[in-house]
């Protein structure tokens, strides 16, 4: 099939690109990739190659392609009614029914959802609520937002500050001087070689005491977290670690924010990560998984103790003075109503647990040998693989030599889409919940294909 080469070209001169290497795409060194369909786990671009998405778009196509479900439920909103506002007490059934689903599967302690459009969005709409949550007990002093490095939490000026790697800071001027950062619970590359999991984690926790103690106890006002550290490596967190850090945040009366834009709606084979590791938040952050991509929304999901002080707040100072246009927007509920729905119907949590389990113990099968392979890690159905120069060692490659790129370019070859992880030498896997045993097989081939021709060049 001939390539549309206006359709290139418009590409080139008219669409700033997220996360692209500008002066590249321009000059054409980076190709034009545009995708024209989907089914299941596989994407098609315009010239018929078809490839088995083993990142699920961004984490977040997580029923998969082509779900017609959603998209008849979009379509009817569209028709009904394609908008309306939720400020002062508006709603419409469809973002009604979805909190109340939001909230049925939520933890406990939860109370109200919030809706926005991104998980960046979404966390922006935290900490404005946790600074007010604050003014409104009479601490104003407390502020400050304890961050991990290597978590990722968006791309705005807070959100963008509260993301732990280089790339979302370099020549930005962030971080702001509200974010501070403490360790990430990244067991492979621990400081020392000699602890276990449970000691790892109590070294995070008394780091974690010592920086609160450093910057005033008085001046933090929230944790954030994602259960899971995503875009920094897909690191699931040691034995222990979650419980030891909530309870210095209740030491110190610090909030916790669960970042679960990753985690939510299935993906570690519970409903949510929090469920998963026995968190228990002050508010969690929803986005991809809520409507598997189908349409923009996200969330903020509040717990009972931040509701009462919000409530009590605009009984003393009036209306909350915070919305987007498009919060609660009607054909994005619409989505996420039907979406839900899909994974409950076709039990996509459980399968998420199982096929999750076969891919990372097929890949560790696969791979656990390989002399440059250093760490296989996962869980439900996030699978990660780190390449190193020395095992023993974990010696970690020049960045120059670009491995993890060059792993995820002969993937692509083979028709798989995976994704080189910044900040090291890292392949990830987030396929859709709806991934089968057969196509984890698929995947598993290729990448021992791939990590083995990528080898069999380096000296």
């Amino acid at each position: 099939m001939l390539k549309n080469d206006q359709l290139d070209q418009w590409d080139r001169e008219n669409f700033f690109h997220p996360s692209t290497h500008l002066a590249d795409f321009a000059r054409g060194d980076l190709p034009s990739r545009i995708i024209t369909g989907g089914e299941g786990s596989y994407i098609q671009d315009r010239d018929g190659n078809k490839f088995l998405d083993a990142f699920a778009g961004l984490y977040c196509v997580n029923v998969g392609y082509g779900r017609t479900e959603i998209a008849d439920a979009i379509s009817k909103q569209a028709h009904e009614l394609a908008y309306y506002h939720s400020y002062v007490g508006h709603g419409t059934e469809a973002s009604i029914t979805l909190s109340k689903m939001i909230l049925d599967r939520a933890p406990e302690n939860m109370s109200k959802v919030y809706f926005g459009q991104s998980g960046s969005d979404a966390n922006e709409t935290n900490i404005k609520l946790v600074w007010y949550y604050n003014n409104i007990l009479g601490r104003p002093e407390k502020k400050k937002i304890i961050s991990r490095w290597r978590g990722y939490h968006g791309s705005g000026l807070m959100t963008g500050s509260l993301t732990g790697l280089e790339l979302f800071h370099k020549k930005f001027d962030l971080p702001l001087s509200q974010v501070v950062h403490t360790d990430a619970p990244y067991y492979f590359r621990r400081p020392d070689m000699g602890m276990n999991e449970e000691e790892f984690s109590t070294y995070c926790a008394s780091e974690l005491d010592k920086l609160i103690q450093a910057e005033g106890p008085d001046t933090i006002a929230a944790f954030i977290g994602e259960p899971v550290l995503g875009t920094g490596g897909i690191v699931p967190p040691p034995a222990g670690y979650w419980a030891a850090i909530q309870e210095v945040l209740e030491k110190y009366d610090i909030l916790l924010i669960a970042d679960e834009v990753v985690t939510g709606f299935g993906r570690l084979g519970t409903m949510f990560g929090s469920d998963h590791y026995g968190i228990k938040p002050d508010i969690i952050t929803i986005a991809k998984g809520l409507t598997s991509a189908y349409a923009p929304l996200s969330g903020s999901i509040v717990s009972d103790k931040v509701w009462k002080v919000l409530e009590d707040g605009t009984d003393e100072f009036g209306p909350i003075g915070h919305g987007w246009t498009y919060s609660a927007h009607p054909i994005g509920a619409a989505a996420g109503v039907a979406n839900l729905k899909l994974i409950d119907d076709l039990g996509l949590v459980a399968n998420a647990k199982e096929t999750g389990a076969y891919l990372n113990q097929a890949m560790k099968t696969a791979l656990g040998d390989h002399p440059n392979v250093g760490d296989i890690r996962g869980e439900g159905i996030l699978c990660a693989i780190e390449m190193v120069e020395d095992k023993a060692k974990r010696t970690l490659f020049d960045p120059s030599a670009k491995i993890g790129p060059s792993i995820a370019a002969a993937l692509l070859k083979r028709n798989i889409i995976a994704r080189a992880m910044p900040q090291g030498d890292i392949i990830g896997f987030a396929p859709p919940m709806s991934l089968t045993k057969e196509e984890a097989d698929i995947v598993v081939d290729a990448t021992k294909e791939a990590v083995e021709e990528v080898f069999s060049s380096v000296s």
